[in-house]
């Protein structure tokens, strides 16, 4: 089947020059690159999807200001430095961010890029309506001012002590205005040719894309660094899983890079023995965690999108969440899932260190005792003896969601007898990563509509400074019909006690004050048991031996440097 693809893939490719006029090799030379994302992208447009790997394959084509590299620091990328006071691109009042352009940057069409770009983006993800799953990354900026053609001048509504959301990262990328000029607002989601094809600024453009299955690219014939890219086409295959990534690179060889390994050690490690592939691994703040819905969700197989605003009897109750958390052995998840590339996490925000709370270290111990006495004190009893604990009528009854994956259903498997001890029955579901992490406002089994009243995934800050992530549990980042199901905070927690610290933290300069203030605004999640931190897991990826220049990052897009991608010499 691999082989199959890769032929049509090649027949396919448009022809480009072997060599540069100097006779070294040049852009193109290396020929085909082929990637596997077993997490198929939904999307090439990052705004309208917070999954990774919508916004992995979108790095291809789309760049942001400013990037972070492997060790978490930024580096500019269209920006020609980054702003600090310094250099005068912080205001004294720290209520505005100037970037300026790198001279001569061109779109994939040909045309310059612009600080009316940047403004355009802005606009794009503001816009009432548009579904911006990256809204957090804009919080407070009120206006753009375009001072000249390499000038954007972001002002904020209050001092902004850290002003690097938009434009830093993967996530938030500068769109081409004149591609999205008719994409505001609700008409976003339906611009396709815009969302499936944007003209970037990227080592590639898109040629074909099938949401939930492949995509090709070409190089990028305006791309700014001579020479490069070295691979002439890229074929990014989804579909599959995991086990069947790792072994189309590490065992047969039929692809180049395979992404999000998400296997048992044993499994990898008897992969990579067969010496045709490595295993790469980095850390930031990938964690997997239990989401729990705080709301009435609609019964599978209604015609209701999305759960209700009404609480949820028993899972609005803390200590049903408490008791779900505690009974969970997070030390054999861990060993059974990840061996060294995960670590056992209390928090949202395991990191860096000056961010990580301690107050929460209590989760790593398993307690079922303790749970079963916390649900009792609650008043949830199992009366009628059939093993399941109730309350007013009402039983301890969950269905269980997470993407189909290996090591997700055998977490799932775990949890579910975890809590059979405590007196919870469980009912588990796996959906295809595909439709699991769809950024398509119909599809019902989507993260974001959370039709469960238990999902499991995995989710980072990607960057040093967790600002914009925890803006994700702010009351106006629950995903609704009205916003085309985005936002992060998809169990419907809501407190403005959170809200106000999150604007203290905005505004907060000192980095010790601003770690304090992240600490307590992850203890408030954590200890709400609004999610439930299981693994701080590393990024697993792997990589073909032929293949040179990999450098795994996992604060930012792993494909960042694929412009820097070649086959090794021969």
């Amino acid at each position: 089947m691999f082989a199959r693809l890769i032929a049509a893939a090649i027949s396919l490719c448009m022809p480009v020059p072997l060599f540069a006029a100097d006779g070294h090799a040049g852009r193109g030379s290396d020929g085909l690159l082929r990637l596997y994302y077993w997490q198929a992208p939904s999307t090439l447009n990052p705004y309208l999807s917070g999954g990774i790997k919508d916004v992995e394959a979108a790095s291809l084509i789309l760049e942001p200001l400013a990037r972070l590299d492997p060790d978490g620091r930024m580096v500019p990328w269209l920006a020609r430095e980054i702003p600090s006071q310094d250099n005068g691109g912080i205001a004294d009042d720290m209520r505005s961010i100037t970037w300026r352009l790198k001279p001569g940057l061109e779109w994939s069409d040909g045309s310059a890029v612009t600080s009316q770009d940047v403004k355009f983006t802005v606009t794009y993800c503001m816009a009432p309506g548009s579904g911006c799953a990256q809204q957090a990354k804009f919080r407070d900026v009120v206006a753009v001012d375009t001072p000249d053609p390499l000038t954007a001048v972001l002002r904020f509504a209050a001092p902004k002590p850290f002003p690097y959301g938009p434009f830093v990262g993967a996530q938030t990328p500068v769109l081409q205005a004149a591609q999205f000029a008719d994409c505001l607002g609700p008409a976003a989601a339906a611009c396709t040719e815009a969302n499936f094809a944007p003209i970037g600024t990227g080592p590639f453009r898109a040629v074909a894309f099938r949401p939930g299955d492949a995509a090709r690219f070409e190089a990028n014939p305006a791309y700014r660094v001579p020479d490069a890219p070295a691979f002439a086409t890229v074929l990014l295959k989804g579909g599959g899983s995991a086990i069947t990534a790792g072994r189309a690179v590490l065992e047969t060889g039929e692809f180049d890079y395979a992404w999000n390994l998400q296997l048992g050690p044993d499994v990898l490690n008897a992969m990579a023995a067969k010496g045709r592939g490595r295993v790469v691994t980095a850390f930031s703040t990938l964690v997997e965690r239990m989401a729990l819905n705080l709301r009435e969700s609609a019964p599978r197989g209604s015609s209701t999108a999305g759960p209700s605003p009404i609480p949820h009897p028993a899972m609005a109750d803390i200590a049903v969440r408490r008791a779900l958390s505690m009974s969970l052995d997070r030390n054999l998840m861990v060993q059974i899932g990840y061996g060294e590339a995960g670590r056992v996490s209390c928090n949202i925000v395991p990191g860096p260190p000056a961010y990580a709370s301690r107050a929460n270290d209590g989760c790593a111990a398993q307690d079922i005792p303790g749970a079963r006495e916390v649900l009792t004190k609650a008043g949830w009893t199992d009366d009628n003896g059939d093993g399941v604990r109730g309350r007013n009528g009402r039983e301890l009854r969950f269905v269980f969601q997470t993407s189909t994956n290996a090591v997700r259903q055998d977490f799932q498997l775990l949890a579910k007898e975890w809590w059979r001890q405590i007196g919870v029955a469980t009912e588990l579901h796996s959906i295809d990563s595909s439709v699991f992490f769809s950024a398509d406002a119909g599809n019902r089994d989507s993260l974001q509509q959370f039709n469960a009243h238990i999902q499991m995934y995995a989710s980072a800050s990607d960057g040093t400074d967790p600002e914009a992530y925890l803006s994700g549990w702010s009351c106006d980042n629950i995903p609704t019909a009205r916003n085309g199901w985005q936002g992060r905070n998809v169990g419907g927690w809501c407190d403005p006690a959170y809200d106000a610290l999150l604007d203290r933290l905005s505004a907060t300069s000192a980095p010790e004050d601003r770690a304090a203030l992240a600490r307590t605004l992850n203890d408030m999640l954590v200890q709400n048991y609004v999610v439930v931190p299981l693994v701080d897991r590393g990024r697993v990826s792997a990589h073909a031996n032929t293949l040179e220049g990999v450098r795994m990052n996992a604060w930012d897009s792993e494909l960042w440097n694929i412009a820097d991608w070649r086959r090794a010499p021969r």
